[in-house]
């Protein structure tokens, strides 16, 4: 499984059309095209960062998009203002118990091999324990060595409370990938639309 996230520094009175247009026209239109398995949209009010995903079958199925999404993503961009970037990943683990409302992304640089055994392994399990935990994934880019791992929530006050084990959880992972944090940053979870099976 692939996937193709689409980053927007938007501005943040634009976010409510960019949500709109996802739902009432991207998405419909991803679910035509083969191998497609659905898309999401993370959102910040405050900043106008927005991140689209489109998951994939393979990396073929993705590819063979690519040419009939750009004016999507162009439209995308004029809707939401601002720049974008495309990034193109493998999905390396995906485990979803439910659905949720805002999510906390972070990005790590490091052995993708090593960060993705780590996850799988050793965060996904305390992450089930902790309470209002809804979903994992973790997407790597091995040609840039960076790898992407959000984790949904039921509610914001739930993800709020779980930022100091979140904290620990991280750092492990990057430890052990013998890399570092990157970045991190906490989103709604403002269209979710995807089919991407069990892969823990």
């Amino acid at each position: 499984m692939h996937a193709r996230s689409t980053t927007f520094n938007g501005r943040p009175s634009n976010i409510d059309d960019g949500i709109a247009f996802v739902k009432d026209e991207a998405g419909p239109l991803l679910d035509t095209i083969e191998g497609c398995r659905g898309v999401s949209m993370l959102v910040d009010r405050e900043t106008g960062l927005c991140i689209a995903t489109s998951s994939w079958e393979n990396e073929e199925a993705m590819s063979a998009s690519d040419e009939q999404l750009r004016p999507i993503r162009d439209r995308g961009r004029e809707i939401l203002g601002g720049s974008m970037q495309v990034d193109d990943w493998e999905i390396a683990v995906m485990h979803r118990t439910n659905h949720g409302e805002c999510c906390r992304v972070s990005w790590l640089e490091g052995d993708l091999d090593a960060m993705t055994e780590t996850f799988r392994a050793g965060i996904v399990p305390d992450l089930e324990q902790t309470p209002g935990f809804c979903s994992a994934s973790l997407l790597v880019n091995r040609a840039g060595g960076v790898g992407c791992a959000t984790t949904v929530w039921e509610t914001r006050a739930a993800m709020e409370a779980s930022r100091s084990s979140a904290d620990e959880m991280r750092s492990r992972t990057a430890s052990e990938a013998g890399g570092k944090i990157a970045d991190v940053h906490e989103f709604e979870l403002a269209y979710a639309h995807l089919h991407v099976p069990e892969m823990a």
